[in-house]
């Protein structure tokens, strides 16, 4: 017997105790479980292996063998809790083996410390507790945060947190101290905000009579600090936040830092040093392990609304020492993040306007991801609901059991600060006086698909925010209730009229919901009726926790509750990597596609064209019998139809008055997205009523590496040779002229209607020498600007820049005229440019240049359609209760896991493999997904949240 099971028998001898009613404690009714039956005799389990592959080189780097889950759980989140969560030695008998024993571990741990802390009314309601919440987590309704499955039921401390905010003084034993209390907070794999603002300034003097350092100074110590333990190999990498005010005099400073550092980075790739994300040159750049947030006020607002002037002040005094134009400085924040997406912007008024304890301090800083804010010194555990669990068979959301789920989940994460532990006494102390939760959820974006909602829709927004509402709400009514039974939170007295105050304004942002439909109106007469006994109990007894709420990034957890999507995320592809029993995967249309469809009334022969047209296409612009009003139920955050950025703001300000923290979220935005745009976005941000925002324009950082970007040259001899033997580099550029006569081509081409003729020119080895583009009448702007154009491709081309450079510039951008064309290898194209650079690489580049850049002619990809149906078979082999044949035959599977491109007499030419749905989405749609390589088993991740998550082990890049 393991010394788990020892810990979990001793804990049921002591539930068999049958200790007395205690006549004040919660009441437990059943609502999942059956009185009689554990959850464990109601499901299949069965034995699986799990081995874990480098796909690099085919290593295993991690292996175990007949591990215990129910059937009805995905490869994907076996693989995930088995590698992340089973505690123990590999191979030894320690070494934790069933998801039984994971979940036990955790929930009697809970079970036991509710009994101890007089949760209960009764020993048969804390059996119905214990059973309940097995069933829950079990079926897969929600899970707790990571360093619960981590740390909980283990001899390691009880660290239930993932979100940590610390403090810093203008003194240097604070701020020694920062550094100390970040690195024991990474060194568990956590994540930890600040704010820098009380440190003077370098425009201020100190005591002694010198100049003072500045924040901006002692963010480089900080930030080594960072990078080095997350080099050591936590077990996540070291996330932290780091805000500054706006009205600080080394603002600029700030703001301009992570700039500035993505400048150096371009100019030490540009010069052959490994700039990659996890490359050996990457860290001598500064400050690139933390997000940067700008805290920005209602006065400083009003005075860019204005245009006018804003002080920025000294630290000691709050005198103003400097003025600047508001309009400026919000343009240079604006600018930062056009060019490297930091920093993010967080609106301090808003946030301070819904804070439940401002007679305790302020809300000065965020966790890593931004969903947690709360006071100095403290932190949040967080667990999340799969909302896809409760759409019921008819379309509709099951309000009353998410009820009751979220009393259950909410009344468990209060348990838990009962016996958490913490990293530093201050934090301790500021947790378990103010016991801040964090409830949310996952799978919105499925949830709003499955029932024939745009996300960016008013129905859409109108259910998202009532189901926020009704979680919310019940999550404080239940505080209420708690603190009628184990009392209300220490800090409750002094700030007992603010806290009221935040729940009527919850309350009323509540009633100010206008239903579209008749879903999102049932679901709001639930929510009100919480929020009603929410402020009556509330009023007699007061509140158990400080916060209840936030919409955290959901990465690893989400994999184990198997949602399609995280957090408030919508869909990110309508293709799906699925992995296989047995080894292997394949693609797969994401199946929620059928049930919308089904929502919208179409027939089962129609969906199975639908989604075969997907399963090619990977986007439903002109798929068979779909109408076009209905294109947006579908529309994606990557692809064809991708989600505008406003659209992503809407939905976030429908959600926001109904969460006590904020949303970890980032806003992504198109490589086309001007510095204007980022403007509009933070400034309606604020408008909208946000708490924080943080964008990310495409390939606005050089540390982002996109795959086939490398591995080019596979190491044969004649390459090799070729390289040695090739001249020195000369010190500058010379222009090689083309010929007097020489070979052109000239295509005409029709983009949406818009005609146009390209006359290419070449050397007398085919090389591409010069290109001119005619297009617009001759005289007019257009005709002058394709014109100018035209001579500065063909001087840099004649200059030695390659065609393919440009290509991979100039292709998915995005502007009108956009749409089909008459050119049968380039059916759809996202403008002129986007047209031409692909009909160039087509008619000038060899095969394998194209395949790293996913550009091919129709009978290639014909080719490749051939080749997949002749290799998936063994590719992977896949068993009936993995896949079942419904879901192959809806699933359309024209392309399998690995995808062989245009092969040649002498054999392929290259091989491209889908590891994640990101690269899949890749090769279907043939644009490139920007998102970091994983650091740990290098398949390339996808956004959650404000991070990236990796399907393949689970990993992120961040705090969720």
């Amino acid at each position: 017997m393991t010394e788990t099971d020892d810990r979990l028998a001793g804990a049921r001898t002591r539930r068999s105790a049958k200790a007395p009613s205690r006549g004040k404690g919660l009441k437990i009714k059943r609502v999942f479980t059956t009185a009689g039956v554990h959850p464990y005799d109601e499901v299949t389990w069965e034995r699986r292996d799990v081995v874990m592959t480098n796909w690099r080189d085919g290593s295993i780097n991690f292996e175990q063998r007949g591990v215990e889950f129910p059937a009805e759980w995905s490869i994907n989140a076996t693989n995930i809790v088995t590698t992340k969560y089973f505690r123990g030695a590999v191979g030894t008998s320690q070494r934790e083996t069933s998801l039984r024993q994971l979940i036990d571990r955790v929930v009697l741990t809970y079970t036991e410390a509710g009994r101890e802390h007089g949760y209960f009314g009764s020993e048969g309601d804390a059996e119905i507790f214990e059973h309940e919440l097995t069933w829950m987590l079990l079926h897969q309704y929600f899970s707790f945060n990571s360093p619960v499955w981590f740390n909980v039921g283990t001899s390691a401390p009880q660290q239930v947190s993932a979100c940590f905010i610390l403090a810093v003084d203008d003194e240097m034993d604070s701020i020694l101290n920062w550094y100390r209390e970040e690195g024991l907070i990474f060194k568990g794999g956590s994540g930890a905000g600040l704010n820098l603002s009380r440190i003077r300034s370098s425009k201020e003097l100190l005591s002694s009579g010198g100049t003072a350092s500045g924040p901006v100074s002692f963010m480089r110590g900080a930030d080594a600090s960072a990078g080095t333990i997350k080099s050591g190999g936590a077990t996540r990498r070291a996330a932290k936040m780091v805000v500054l005010d706006i009205d600080h005099p080394d603002v600029e400073e700030f703001i301009e830092t992570k700039a500035r550092e993505e400048n150096k980075i371009r100019a030490l790739r540009d010069a052959g040093y490994d700039m990659d994300l996890g490359g050996k040159d990457i860290t001598s750049v500064q400050y690139q392990n933390a997000n940067n947030s700008v805290r920005v006020s209602d006065e400083f607002m009003r005075a860019v609304d204005e245009g006018a002037a804003f002080g920025l002040r000294a630290r000691l005094d709050g005198s103003v020492i400097e003025t600047v134009d508001a309009k400026t400085l919000f343009r240079k924040v604006t600018q930062a993040a056009w060019e490297c997406a930091d920093p993010g912007i967080q609106y301090d008024d808003t946030i301070n306007d819904w804070h439940t304890n401002p007679e305790t301090g302020r809300i000065n800083a965020s966790n890593p991801c931004s969903e947690y804010m709360s006071l100095d010194n403290s932190s949040c555990n967080l667990a999340s609901l799969n909302l896809m669990k409760f759409l019921k068979d008819d379309g509709t959301f099951d309000s009353k059991n998410f009820v009751k789920a979220v009393e259950l989940v909410i009344t468990a994460m209060d348990i838990s600060i009962c016996f958490a532990d913490f990293p530093t006494e201050p934090i301790g102390e500021t947790t378990r006086a103010y016991r801040q939760l964090g409830i949310g959820y996952a799978n919105l974006g499925a949830l709003l698909m499955a029932t024939g909602h745009a996300y960016d829709s008013r129905g859409g927004q109108s259910l998202a925010a009532a189901i926020t509402s009704l979680m919310t709400g019940t999550a404080y009514r239940r505080s209420a209730e708690l603190a009628g039974i184990v009392g209300a939170y220490e800090g409750f007295a002094r700030n007992a009229d603010a806290h009221a105050r935040v729940m009527r304004k919850h309350a009323a942002a509540n009633d100010a919901i206008r239903p579209v439909g008749a879903d999102d109106a049932d679901v709001l007469k639930a929510a009100t009726a919480q929020w009603q006994e929410c402020l009556e109990i509330g009023a007699e007894n007061g509140w158990r926790n400080a916060q209840a709420s936030v919409l955290a990034p959901t990465g690893t957890i989400g994999f184990m509750m198997d949602c399609d999507t995280t957090g408030i995320e919508p869909d990110f592809s309508l293709v799906k990597f699925k992995k296989l029993v047995g080894g292997g995967s394949m693609q797969i249309v994401n199946q929620t596609v059928p049930r919308a469809l089904r929502s919208l009334g179409y027939q089962e022969e129609q969906i199975e064209a639908i989604v075969e047209y997907i399963a090619e296409h990977g986007h439903v612009v002109d798929a068979p019998t779909l109408r076009p009003e209905h294109y947006e139920v579908f529309d994606c955050a990557m692809g064809e139809r991708a989600i505008s950025p406003m659209g992503h703001v809407r939905m976030m300000a429908a959600v926001q008055p109904f969460i006590s923290g904020a949303i970890s979220k980032t806003v992504n935005m198109p490589e086309s997205a001007t510095i204007e745009d980022v403007e509009k976005i933070y400034f309606e941000g604020w408008k909208l009523g946000l708490k924080a925002l943080a964008i990310y324009r495409d390939n606005c950082k050089v540390g982002q590496p996109l795959s086939g970007g490398k591995g080019k040259n596979d190491g044969t001899k004649d390459e090799a040779k070729a390289e040695a033997e090739a001249p020195a580099a000369l010190s500058h550029p010379v222009r090689k002229r083309l010929p007097k006569k020489r070979t052109s081509v000239t295509t005409s081409f029709s983009v949406a209607g818009a005609e146009g003729y390209m006359t290419a020119g070449m050397y007398e080895d085919g090389s591409l020498g010069e290109v001119f583009l005619k297009l617009g009448k001759q005289g007019s702007t257009l005709a002058g600007v394709m014109d100018a154009f035209s001579i500065g491709i063909s001087l840099a081309l004649q200059h030695g820049v390659p065609l393919e450079t440009y290509i991979q510039k100039f292709t998915n951008m995005r502007f009108e005229p956009a749409g089909m064309t008459d050119d049968p290898d380039i059916r759809i194209a996202q403008s002129v440019m986007d047209y031409i650079f692909r009909r160039l690489a087509l008619d000038h580049l060899p095969v394998e240049k194209r395949a790293g850049l996913g550009i091919f002619t129709a009978e290639e990809r014909a080719a490749q359609v051939a080749g997949s149906y002749g290799t998936s078979a063994s590719t992977a082999t896949v068993q009936e209760d993995e896949v079942d044949l419904e879901q192959l035959r809806g699933s359309a599977p024209i392309e399998a896991a690995k995808l062989q491109e245009k092969v040649t007499p002498d054999g392929p030419t290259s091989v491209k493999e889908a590891h994640s749905s990101a690269e899949l989405l890749e090769l279907v749609t043939g644009t490139a997904t920007d998102a970091p390589l994983c650091m740990t088993c290098g398949t390339k991740m996808r956004p959650a949240g404000s991070c990236y998550v990796c399907e393949g082990c689970g990993s992120t890049s961040g705090c969720s």
